[in-house]
Parts: C-alpha cells; structure tokens; sequence
C-alpha cells in the first residue's frame, strides 16, 4: 500500500464555474486509474493563510498530497498520476506505446497553452466585462483565435476518437479546458469536437468526478461578503 492520497478542492464555488475547477480533472485521473483519494475542502480564508501558501503559492486548488509528495498545478497533478500503474481492471492513463505515449504528453501540454490561454481570456471577457468598451473591441478577435483552435483540435479527430489514440490523460485536460466554453456554442458549433467532448464526458470515471464536486457544493453554501 503506497501513502495515502489527499486531494484540497474547494468548498464552494459561484454557479457559472461550478463543474469546471481543476480539482475535477485530477478527480477523474484518480477514478479511471482506481486509486483510492480522500477529499479535503478548503474555503476562501484557509487559502489564503501563509500555511497553504507554502502547499500551493498562488492560493488555488487542486493541491495532491501524497505521502512526502506535494504537488499543485492540475497538469502536472494528472500527469503525476497518469505515470502511475493502474490497478487491475482500470484503465491505463499513459498508452504503453512509446509514440502513443509521447503524442499524448504533448497534448497535455498542448491544452494548457495553445487552447486554455485563449479560451481563459475569453471567458474573462464574458464573465467579469461583457459590457466594458475593450471587452467589447476584444471579443471578436479573441472568439476567432480561439475558433481557429478548436478547429485545428477537431481536426486530430478525423482517424482517431481520442487525442492519443487511445483514451488517456491528454483527454482529461483538454476536455476541461473546453468544459469553460460551456456557456458558448462554440464546441457544440463543430460537430466532430462536439462529439468528442461528449464520448470523454460519458465514462463513469468522469460522472461519478463531477457528481462528488457538484454535491459538495450543494452542501456548502456561498461565503457571505
């Protein structure tokens, strides 16, 4: 038995995120791989103590502890995870073939810089200055960029259902950068990355993540401020 393993999520979050922090990607890798996790939540004043900030500097979630091993950043979190053996009848999150394996680190990496940048500049816009003048004059470039991207990502799809292949950790990431887009149609407008998106979100391993986020924050009500 290897240490056990604790992932701090949040307590709660506002309705428009709820369904899109990283602690679920890191959820999901830990369900498709079968390892066994407890959840610590954490409220806006605990993360912002000097104590917490030497786990995870900027104050965020998820933060992964694992014995003597700390690690912050959902990306690095998942690939932590990935590289480890999956228990008997759960499924491998790195493929065993070297270029398979390869093609899906770089996919990791990939969703965290070429599409979430964008993608996180224009939910900005959209949920904190919808109606600022450089919003406003911002949007529509920044809508084409990130169109310009996901088309290029619908493209990965016309041989093979899965960034790698084979569904794996690269999957997990992208399919939480897009789930910020869920208050656009901006996947749903390209039929292939629609259904991509819907056959990675359909694995009971990614439902049953989702369902423990959402009911922890139907337990918890709103900081007041």
């Amino acid at each position: 038995m290897g240490a056990p393993i604790q992932l701090t999520a949040l307590q709660w979050a506002p309705p428009q995120f709820q369904g899109q922090v990283r602690d679920l990607a890191v959820r999901w890798a830990l369900e498709e791989a079968g390892l066994r996790y407890e959840i610590k939540l954490s409220g806006d004043a605990a993360r912002k103590t000097a104590e917490y900030r030497e786990r995870q500097p900027f104050g965020q979630v998820p933060v992964y502890t694992e014995g003597d091993i700390e690690l912050f950043e959902s990306g690095a979190i998942v690939l932590h995870i990935a590289e480890k053996p999956a228990l008997p009848g759960h499924h491998a999150l790195l493929p065993a073939d070297p270029p398979a394996r390869a093609r899906a680190k770089a996919w990791i990496f990939s969703a965290l810089n070429s599409l979430d940048v964008h993608i996180t500049a224009l939910c900005d816009i959209d949920h904190w200055a919808p109606t600022e003048p450089w919003g406003i004059a911002r949007r529509p470039q920044l809508e084409q960029m990130v169109r310009s991207r996901l088309e290029i990502l619908a493209a990965q799809f016309a041989h093979r259902e899965y960034l790698a292949g084979e569904f794996s950790v690269a999957d997990i990431m992208m399919i939480m950068v897009l789930r910020a887009l869920r208050h656009t149609t901006l996947v749903t407008d390209i039929p292939a990355l629609g259904a991509y998106r819907d056959r990675c979100e359909a694995r009971p391993a990614f439902q049953r993540s989702l369902a423990a986020q959402m009911q922890e924050y139907a337990r918890h009500t709103p900081p007041s401020h």
